[in-house]
């Protein structure tokens, strides 16, 4: 696997604090629990958003106000207080998860690179919308592609592999004793989706309980 690990007791207060400390200005914001506990604890720092642009590294393709919609979870927790400078909607980008795609992948392409880009883990080994076993894990010219399995629900939208590498620094945030044996898995060499993340810097940020400690 790639990059610094670093084992924390909160992996929330650890994130908010490392974004904090960089002040990147662009990020690229996940889904799931932990990414929501993640943007409570920003969103209680004294972080001047006004110049940040943020964008979606992956996204189920619905409305913003589905209950799965990342960007909704994002908005209801941390960025309609935040203001940041703009959001770039993933799932707003078109009026199909094709077209979607397409237009955010020309725009990551046109923006400067991502300062930093927010990633997890699921305990079958993705992140981002990079499922095992789909044809977009080998993708090296789209940025940003559609895909989806039987185990996900919805048409995604997610980065790639050469867009994740493309951003300044990367963290991947993992949390609880669910996603230990994936995590094991990458730290011992496995081909899973997360241990293939490259990016000129990475920080593991992973507690107790995911590490097996």
């Amino acid at each position: 696997m790639n990059g610094e690990i670093r084992v924390v007791v909160d992996v929330p207060a650890a994130f908010a604090a490392l974004v904090a400390e960089r002040v990147p200005a662009s990020i690229a914001l996940s889904g799931g629990s932990t990414a929501e506990h993640c943007y409570e604890q920003l969103s209680s720092l004294a972080i001047d958003w006004s110049g940040v642009d943020v964008y979606l590294g992956d996204e189920r393709f619905v409305p913003v106000t589905d209950p799965d919609s990342n960007e909704g979870m994002a908005r209801r927790v941390l960025l309609d207080a935040a203001a940041p400078r703009a959001i770039h909607s993933m799932s707003g980008a078109g009026t199909t998860a094709e077209a979607a795609a397409a237009a955010y992948d020309a725009l990551v392409r046109a923006a400067p690179p991502i300062g930093l880009v927010h990633l997890g883990l699921g305990p079958d080994g993705h992140t981002a919308s990079l499922f095992p076993g789909t044809a977009v894990l080998d993708e090296r010219e789209r940025w940003v592609v559609t895909n989806e399995d039987a185990l996900h629900p919805h048409p995604r939208l997610t980065f790639t592999f050469p867009a994740i590498a493309a951003s300044r620094l990367v963290v991947v945030t993992v949390a609880g004793a669910e996603k230990a044996d994936a995590f094991a898995k990458i730290r011992e060499g496995a081909d899973l989706p997360a241990g293939r993340v490259t990016a000129p810097e990475v920080i593991w940020l992973v507690d107790p309980a995911a590490a097996g400690s």
